[in-house]
């Protein structure tokens, strides 16, 4: 196993989370730690840190062993570790890339392959929780991974997150990743709707959400979503959008086809996040959901390319 005291670490992409991440890991690693990003205000997260900023990717490849990914998803992915600037491709690459980002699970069994043909180890490790837990260095890690490889990252992982789990080989990290975003985003909607009948029936929402919380209805979603957003019928831009939730409800989607399993709760959901984001809710925060079940604004069709 690698000293992970005289790692040097590269870091690509500084937006929400991938700026909060990074910052932690600047400020708790005691060697080298070099970042990218495509927007020049990016770097604002690093303010007061040693991380020093990096012109493309290529630059990023020179310098760090090993190079974190925190970007929307796969395409992003594939073009920053295979594009013409990409991390594979200079006369020197890191030996190891982790993409923090939420992909398909096909999508990062392939890379981890084409990156193994070019002498570079890949481990997905998408990340669950808050902005705000990304901050404080308590995320939720779902890796997959080698178990020589999850010994090696560990530590690394460990500045950014409070839980770190090895859910098995490349890949399994987006499975369960997708698992967690899926339950989120159907809670979240289920939780809606209870609210709105709840307050029609003339309970006031407050009341409810304290009185569940203290039942078997509690949840994260719950104490969270509902509470921080649902509640006080906040939604800001620059959260976690409908249509973000539209695209890992597609890689759950694209999941479930391939395994041969019917998913139609999240369909509904699906269906329900699509009508969010064209009412009206489009780049707000997705618990918005609420404001389409509270005017009985009914889910999107069923498409029909959804049937499996």
């Amino acid at each position: 196993m690698a000293d992970n005291a005289a790692t040097v670490i590269g870091f690509i992409g500084l937006g929400v989370m991938g700026g909060a991440m990074c910052r932690n890991m600047a400020l708790k690693h005691t060697a080298e730690v070099i970042a990218f990003d495509m927007n020049p205000q990016a770097f604002e997260a690093l303010e007061g840190t040693k991380a020093r900023r990096a012109a493309t990717p290529t630059e990023v490849a020179a310098a760090a062993d090993v190079v974190f990914l925190s970007l929307p998803g796969g395409p992003q992915v594939e073009q920053v570790c295979l594009g013409p600037q990409g991390l594979a491709l200079g006369a020197r690459h890191p030996s190891v890339i982790v993409d923090l980002s939420t992909t398909t699970v096909a999508s990062a069994r392939g890379m981890a392959a084409q990156l193994a043909d070019r002498g570079i180890a890949f481990a997905d490790a998408p990340v669950a929780r808050t902005r705000e837990a990304a901050q404080r260095g308590e995320l939720s890690i779902m890796v997959g991974a080698s178990e020589a490889l999850f010994a090696r990252i560990e530590p690394l992982l460990r500045y950014i997150g409070s839980d770190v789990t090895h859910c098995g080989e490349v890949g399994c990290g987006q499975v369960v990743k997708l698992v967690n975003n899926a339950l989120v985003f159907e809670h979240t909607m289920a939780l809606a709707e209870m609210m709105v009948i709840g307050e029609r029936a003339g309970v006031r929402p407050a009341v409810l959400l304290d009185a569940v919380s203290k039942g078997s209805g509690d949840s994260f979603v719950l104490r969270n979503h509902g509470r921080k957003a649902m509640l006080p019928r906040e939604f800001p831009e620059k959260s976690f959008p409908p249509e973000y939730a539209l695209k890992d409800i597609a890689y759950l989607l694209e999941l479930a086809a391939q395994v041969g399993t019917s998913a139609h709760v999240t369909e509904l959901a699906q269906r329900y996040y699509a009508a969010t984001s064209s009412h009206g809710w489009s780049g707000r925060y997705f618990p918005a959901v609420i404001e389409l079940i509270d005017r009985n604004i009914g889910p999107a069709p069923a498409a029909s390319g959804n049937r499996h």
